[in-house]
């Protein structure tokens, strides 16, 4: 019974010594979120599908974040398969130097995704807002075209 005493005691103190660490890691993520909600204007982060147009497509890097299943039933041509509980592993594949627009089914997961990666320093990225469904329906890389009224290029 002295052995299991010790040892749970052992465990503890060990555990305690983490405790002021991941109490600084904390308090330096908490500090990085507040200074971007106090940064980021409302919607800062977001773009609609007929705010691109069709032309800056192919200047963008396009990350669909859902996972690999979904992306092979379809995707934005294009699109790099990243998911978006990978983007921060995988983040040295995201350039910094040109815009990257990332997106998911709805949106929901695409801008934690997008959230993760602005708060890592990439200030470049936008998300889709609706994802691929509000994409598909607002006639996608044509959206801008029809929002506007103006005639569509040919293909992407």
């Amino acid at each position: 019974m002295k052995k299991l005493y010790t040892l749970t005691l052992l465990v503890l103190a060990i555990g305690a010594t983490t405790l002021p660490a991941q109490a600084a890691d904390d308090k330096a993520v908490v500090d990085a979120m507040e200074g971007y909600f106090e940064f980021v204007d409302y919607g800062g982060a977001t773009i609609f599908p007929e705010q691109i147009p069709q032309d800056e497509w192919k200047k963008m890097f396009v990350i669909d974040a859902r996972d690999k299943g979904q992306f092979d039933k379809g995707h934005i041509p294009g699109a790099v398969n990243i998911e978006w509980r990978q983007v921060l592993a995988k983040r040295n594949e995201i350039p910094k130097d040109k815009a990257v627009l990332i997106y998911c089914n709805q949106g929901t997961l695409s801008a934690q995704a997008g959230l993760a990666l602005r708060l890592a320093g990439y200030e470049n990225v936008r998300i889709l807002q609706g994802g691929m469904s509000e994409w598909k329906a607002k006639g996608g890389f044509d959206a801008a075209s029809r929002a506007t009224g103006a005639p569509s290029h040919s293909g992407h």
